[in-house]
């Protein structure tokens, strides 16, 4: 890979154009340390593989998965964007003005 790819002027996600866009680590920081992952992925692709999206869709992504289940299952935009209700969310925070920041839901149990 050839680094960090560089920010956008939008969410990868919803599409907004949001000043203050926020690194996701597509594979968790906190499981590149384990076993699975050093030996699945290289170094730099642990640290290399991100996405830039805006806070609402950062909060939401933590919400509807596990940091386990998106080292595993959801750790590329595209499988990130499958899941169903992340997808809906995007959908509906697109049409919102880049300032809106959606009511806080309760944590995932």
């Amino acid at each position: 890979m050839n680094g960090k790819p560089p920010r956008p002027s939008q969410c990868e996600l919803c599409g907004r154009a949001v000043a203050d866009l926020t690194q996701h680590h597509l594979i968790p920081r906190r499981l590149h340390r384990r076993k699975r992952f050093r030996k699945g992925f290289s170094r730099e692709e642990l640290e290399e593989r991100i996405c830039w999206v805006c806070r609402p869709c950062h909060n939401m992504i933590h919400h509807v998965r596990s940091e386990q289940q998106l080292g595993l299952h959801h750790n590329t935009l595209e499988t990130l964007l499958a899941i169903p209700e992340l997808a809906e969310f995007t959908r509906w925070l697109s049409s919102k003005p880049p300032g809106f920041v959606p009511k806080k839901r309760h944590r995932r149990r």
